[in-house]
């Protein structure tokens, strides 16, 4: 069956009954239509035809665009700033969950009393607060454009009240558990792997798209400038993207991490020569991590790896970014403080790295003040205080006021 797709694009399948080609599209109202022939070539023709008279006219000034056309026309002509990946999502959102219950409104008659029905309708139907703040987000963007060129006099999303989002509980494995996953996966061919997630806090994307010229071994740094992208849509084949905030870092990890990559790279290198021409690069040649052919790895699969060695450590099952909390957990151990943690995970923002990990500071501060308390103690200072106010030394506390 033929998936939905944003116009613009199309599916193509030989008939069932050998009589030719087929091909489906969906309008920018989410309407399928199908087009056939004898040839390939003919349906394509027809497809292209079909989806130019399928266009919604764009609306000369003060004549009434519906909803689901101005979210086309949005789409089609004002995103060109934001990641594929990203306009991908914009198109599914705006699919599923608005164009069914406000494609056919008039722009200039959408209210917010409507688009708040269908948030709450949304929520109802067991779409999570999250789920819901990115429709919002999503739609609240096209309309916005809409005010801004003159369409709406405001934005009618602007007033909708939306579900608390909560924060996920992290997971990061703590010291116990790191101990033995590292004892178990000594010799593991996807050790190195492991490791560097484990002690660079680098997210997934981000390791699998490692090349060997962002590894500088004279001065121990890692540029992280790119990540490899999964495909989105059928068709379309894994790429080097940017990165989550666009923001290249250099990290400077552990002399440990450094080595793991040294002796990682001389093996790596052993298997090439022994591979020949065998050696599958897949277009993605000087990866730093790879399947043993040479070939790129996915995220599904380095998340099927961990649950693996995990299950072989005897330990529970944990995402592949919970390696990642678990450098920041580890490194405010350590002693980083917050900028140079959140420089190093790429966060935004130093407050974004206290807010998600606000558990963490806390513990932090009950311990710098007992380290305080110790250093007074120490002193002699505030240790009489102390014994007074709790009796001690054989005086009686103060009576109660009657």
């Amino acid at each position: 069956m033929a998936k939905k797709r944003a116009n613009g694009e199309g599916t193509f399948r030989k008939r069932d009954d050998g009589r030719g080609w087929e091909a489906r599209f969906y309008d920018e109202q989410g309407k399928r239509h199908s087009v056939y022939g004898k040839t390939q070539a003919e349906v394509r023709k027809k497809l292209a035809e079909a989806m130019e008279e399928s266009k919604a006219p764009e609306a000369e000034e003060g004549e009434e665009l519906t909803v689901g056309q101005w979210i086309g026309i949005w789409q089609r002509d004002f995103l060109g700033n934001v990641k594929p990946g990203t306009a991908i999502n914009y198109e599914m959102t705006m699919r599923v969950h608005v164009l069914p219950t406000l494609g056919e409104t008039a722009l200039v008659n959408l209210k917010t009393p409507e688009i708040q029905r269908l948030y709450n309708r949304k929520l109802v139907e067991g779409l999570s607060p999250k789920s819901i703040k990115n429709i919002h987000g999503c739609l609240h963007k096209s309309l916005d454009m809409a005010v801004r060129i003159g369409y709406l006099q405001k934005n009618p999303s602007s007033a909708c009240i939306l579900p608390r989002v909560t924060q996920a509980e992290i997971h990061p494995l703590d010291t116990p558990d790191l101990t033995k996953l590292m004892e178990s996966m000594k010799g593991h061919e996807y050790e190195p792997l492991i490791l560097v997630a484990l002690f660079t806090g680098m997210r997934s994307g981000e390791i699998l798209g490692l090349t060997w010229d962002c590894v500088d071994f004279d001065n121990g740094l890692i540029r992280v400038v790119k990540q490899l992208v999964q495909p989105r849509k059928r068709g379309e084949k894994f790429r080097f993207g940017t990165l989550k905030n666009d923001k290249p870092r250099t990290l400077t990890p552990a002399p440990f991490v450094m080595d793991v990559l040294k002796n990682h790279k001389e093996k790596q290198k052993m298997l090439k020569e022994a591979a020949g021409s065998d050696w599958q690069d897949g277009g993605f040649p000087n990866l730093v991590f790879t399947h043993p052919d040479g070939s790129h790895l996915s995220q599904p699969t380095v998340w099927k790896i961990l649950q693996k060695i995990l299950t072989e450590a005897g330990l529970e099952h944990h995402r592949f970014h919970d390696l990642r909390h678990s450098y920041v957990v580890n490194a405010f151990r350590a002693g980083d403080d917050v900028k140079t943690v959140q420089q190093n995970a790429g966060h935004y923002s130093a407050a974004f790295t206290l807010d998600r990990y606000a558990h963490v500071t806390e513990t932090m501060h009950r311990e710098s003040a007992d380290r305080m308390q110790n250093f007074l103690k120490n002193l002699g200072i505030g240790e009489n205080d102390t014994k007074k106010n709790s009796g001690e030394e054989g005086e009686e506390p103060d009576p109660a006021p009657v």
